[in-house]
């Protein structure tokens, strides 16, 4: 009954929001922010050597020529973002090639400068950008983040780690998102490295930028894998979670202070990083928790990140695992199109139960059309990509969000789907997404949702209302677009007049690219920040989804199946989801093999009882007394047998066991299994 509530919970609130809600406001537990270092955040200033040829406005601009230019370039032309011709001129001044090109002053914007031989044949390109200086630092409790990898971007690379994180202060991103390697870190069992890493590094580098940080893993050390799991063990997650306990409690104390959140695995439940079940998702969850907060208590652990179509059969599994005290935020990964996120994370804001939803990996692919190492994207897809920055951040922070990670700031191409993420190019110069993403971290810097405004005689209108701080200053700001749910190529061809009302107060209106503009006539495919005095618009209801009230605290005892890797089977229960269940034979015997961890450091006795079984199966036995001395495992066993079914139809359901240890308190394992 318990169960079927709970689902009834989700596909109600899923056909809200499909049927026209307003946006989505959750209503939050405690921040699990509130215990981080304050970070003293000062106003970021460019480096001398302006990687990427970026400066700020007012700042004279020097374009370098770099080493890709052909040698034969010998005259240049400027364009702006509308392919407007900027400036002209000549590479070779009294016959000796210019390193770079003066420019002077320009306004804010992306350029884009094209050399030609002397017989105006193309000889290669380059880019630029102007943004606007931060008037106020970037507020602790912005939205607007960016996924860097700048650790592996940029292994043991001083300068341009530096590069990497100067960027994004200058972007107005407040956290970065970045990777790390167990191996690394831990070369064999109970050794920690003393040796400076490049995660050392970065992790200095972006503290000193005034960075709030979010680390990830997703492979397992050799010495922590098992043969059984065949030649690709290490993309499967530890069997033994006492390695990942003791992996989460060194690295939060090596990084405390510098690293202020951590995702304990990436995209577990698809195939390219391990295709774990949900059950064995909510037991390392659990056991890397309670790992990272004993080396320290404040550090954020974030779900252990979810990615394709969020599932209610997913979020029932956490559920029925009483994985919720064991993560600070629900973390997912998003690649679908912005205009769905309200219908289609209603799981996952399930799944959060009014703690924070952090999106740490968000883009919709665009394919590239020249090969490595470069693989550029044509001109038209750099402007729907631009395009798109305002209006993500929008739609995902009005369908939940709290924290919303741009993938990704390097050049970063994926071959298999022929798919650039970038927003800069391989020598740090900006596409175009580089300067919208400037534009949203200065001018929703802070922002939090109010009100979707409804335009029921404009249906491609599209007004997203935040209070915010742009500019350091407290304000109402819209973001307004016109646009249909249309794939790349036939985007930015929609138009609406312009929609709000006289009576607005407006202060300022910006474009996507945070260029100061006048009132338009009509709006388009590229987003319209109107900064407004507040309260300029009254917040309209919302749909509210309340906390989820949760009555047993994180217990350090931990249940945990076994299961071989050849008795699992890929799963998609709606269209573009993906994930992993069990599969053993119907009507014959299976053996179970069972663990019970203890993370706390005394000895504790209790038992586990089998307590949901489909009627039709059999579980021998369902009862197992025990005592485990601290840091230590029980190893339990069971036989089951899954009736065939009847119906012609796969047999399926799940074995749930609730373990009892007293003052310990509880501990939940649930494992859904097919036959065949």
């Amino acid at each position: 009954m318990e169960k079927a509530m709970f689902a009834q919970a989700i596909i109600g609130f899923y056909v809200i929001l499909f049927f026209g809600s307003t946006g989505t406001t959750v209503l939050p537990v405690d921040n699990p922010e509130k215990g981080l270092p304050v970070i003293e955040r000062s106003i970021p200033m460019p480096l001398p050597d302006h990687p990427g040829n970026i400066y700020l406005e007012g700042e004279s601009v020097s374009i370098r020529v770099g080493t890709d230019i052909l040698q034969s370039a010998a005259n240049w032309i400027l364009y702006d973002d509308a392919h407007n011709k900027v400036k002209e001129g000549q590479v070779l001044k009294i016959g000796v090639r210019s390193e770079s090109i003066a420019i002077g002053e320009l306004p804010i914007g992306w350029y884009r400068m094209e050399f030609t031989d002397a017989d105006a044949n193309a000889a290669g390109w380059t880019t630029a950008a102007v943004i606007k200086k931060l008037v106020a630092p970037t507020p602790l409790d912005s939205p607007v983040c960016v996924d860097t990898a700048m650790a592996w971007f940029a292994r043991d690379n001083e300068g341009e780690q530096t590069r990497h994180a100067n960027l994004a202060t200058l972007a107005g991103v407040n956290w970065v998102r970045d990777r790390i390697t167990w191996k690394e870190m831990q070369p064999q069992r109970g050794k920690t490295t003393d040796a400076r890493t490049t995660y050392d590094l970065a992790a200095d580098i972006q503290a000193k930028a005034g960075l709030r940080v979010l680390q990830v893993f997703h492979y397992t050390a050799d010495w922590a894998t098992e043969a059984a799991d065949g030649p690709n063990a290490g993309k499967h997650f530890p069997r033994d979670l006492r390695d990942m306990y003791n992996l989460g409690k060194a690295m939060a104390q090596r990084f405390h202070g510098k690293v202020h959140a951590w995702e304990p695995w990436n995209e577990a439940n698809i195939e390219m990083f391990g295709g774990q079940t949900v059950d064995e998702m909510c037991s390392l969850q659990k056991a890397a928790y309670l790992g990272f907060k004993a080396g320290d208590p404040d550090v954020i652990v974030g779900w252990n990140v979810y990615t394709t179509l969020p599932t209610p059969q997913h979020t029932e599994g956490l559920e029925d695992n009483g994985a919720y005290p064991y993560y600070d935020t629900y973390n997912i990964h998003t690649y679908e199109w912005h205009h769905d996120y309200a219908r289609l994370w209603g799981p996952a804001r399930a799944a959060a139960g009014g703690k924070p939803l952090w999106v740490t990996e968000a883009d919709r692919g665009i394919r590239y059309e020249t090969e490595g190492p470069w693989y550029e994207q044509t001109p038209e897809n750099e402007l729907h990509k631009s395009r798109y920055i305002a209006q993500a951040y929008a739609c995902s922070l009005s369908a939940g969000c709290t924290r919303h990670f741009q993938f990704i700031l390097g050049n970063f191409a994926e071959e298999f789907n022929h798919t650039q993420f970038g927003l800069l190019r391989k020598d740090f110069t900006p596409r175009p997404a580089y300067v919208a993403l400037a534009a949203v971290g200065r001018l929703l810097a802070g922002a939090k949702f109010v009100t979707i405004w409804p335009m029921p005689d404009q249906p491609d209108a599209k007004v997203y209302v935040f209070n915010a701080q742009p500019d350091g200053k407290d304000r109402q700001v819209l973001v307004l677009w016109a646009e249909k749910p249309v794939d790349w190529k036939d985007r930015n061809k929609t138009t609406a007049p312009w929609p709000l009302p006289e009576s607005i107060d407006i202060e300022r209106i910006y474009d996507y690219l945070g260029r100061p503009i006048g009132r338009p006539q009509q709006i388009g495919g590229s987003a319209v920040f109107v900064v407004c005095s507040r309260p300029a618009v009254i917040g309209m209801p919302t749909q509210c989804f309340q906390p989820k009230v949760e009555n047993q605290p994180a217990s350090p005892i931990v249940l945990q199946v076994q299961m071989p890797r050849n008795q699992r089977v890929k799963i998609s229960p709606i269209e573009w989801s993906q994930g992993f269940e069990y599969q053993i034979p119907a009507g014959q015997e299976t053996p179970l093999v069972m663990y019970a961890y203890n993370f706390s450091d005394a000895a504790v006795e209790g038992t586990v009882k089998l307590k949901k079984l489909p009627d039709d199966w059999k579980l021998e036995p369902i009862e197992w007394s025990m005592k485990i001395e601290p840091m230590d495992r029980q190893r339990f066993e069971a036989k089951l047998t899954i009736a065939p079914s009847g119906d012609g139809k796969t047999p399926a359901g799940s074995v749930q066991l609730l373990g009892d240890f007293g003052s310990a308190g509880q501990s939940r394992l649930s494992f859904a299994i097919q036959g065949k």
